[in-house]
């Protein structure tokens, strides 16, 4: 899987328990600031949360290895397949300079709109900039 978005990430001392391990809590704190790098790079600008926008629908995370406090991280995100009104986004968190992701996410997203409260089907000039992005290795859902 070809990432092309990386986002490093500071671990905070309060992500850590007494024996240094980053909680399995905080994992998906540091996975949602790769979602919002990720569509700001994309979009060119924040999400707007007073029209059309993305929203979780759901999200999963696999634990591999632990982090630890002293670790110097990132989170590579991608959209892996695009649907008509939903996305999988794929996230994996890395130590850096390793190879093997030390979690793995895989979340939902939904074209929401905050005004109607309803799901949208999600904008073609949006999946347009997606695909050109991930180099049109998304699969159509």
């Amino acid at each position: 899987m070809n990432f092309y978005h990386s986002l490093p990430v500071q671990i905070r001392f309060n992500d850590a328990d007494p024996v240094q391990h980053v909680n399995n809590t905080v994992y998906q704190e540091y996975f949602d600031l790769g979602k919002v790098s990720y569509f700001r790079e994309i979009m060119g600008n924040r999400m707007d949360f007073k029209g059309i926008s993305m929203v979780v629908a759901s999200y999963k995370v696999d634990f591999f290895q632990p982090v630890f406090l002293e670790d110097t991280i990132e989170v590579k995100t991608k959209i892996s397949v695009l649907g008509t009104k939903s996305l999988e986004m794929v996230q994996h968190l890395y130590k850096v300079g390793e190879s093997s992701p030390r979690a793995v996410s895989v979340t939902i997203m939904v074209c929401f709109d905050y005004n109607t409260q309803l799901s949208e089907i999600i904008p073609e000039a949006w999946k347009e900039k997606i695909r050109s992005f991930e180099h049109n290795e998304c699969t159509d859902k």
